[in-house]
């Protein structure tokens, strides 16, 4: 069962189906550093919270994009 508490921990895949993007891209942006999602590793693996990607959400809502 999932819930929505915002310090719940989601695994790299439930957090890329949440932020619509592969797991993979959030593994590279991990590595490179591209975006801080502030991964949390523990052991093999890597979780992150749930209002660490609600913060990046919003701040993706407020970036303006220049017009072509």
């Amino acid at each position: 069962m999932t819930t929505n508490k915002p310090d719940e921990l989601l695994t790299r895949k439930e957090a890329a189906r949440m932020l619509k993007f592969s797991p993979e891209t959030l593994a590279v942006w991990d590595c490179t550093k591209r975006y801080n999602l502030n991964p949390i590793k523990i052991g093999n693996s890597v979780r992150y919270r749930r209002s660490d990607l609600n913060k990046f959400l919003e701040q993706c809502k407020t970036i303006k994009r220049p017009k072509k």
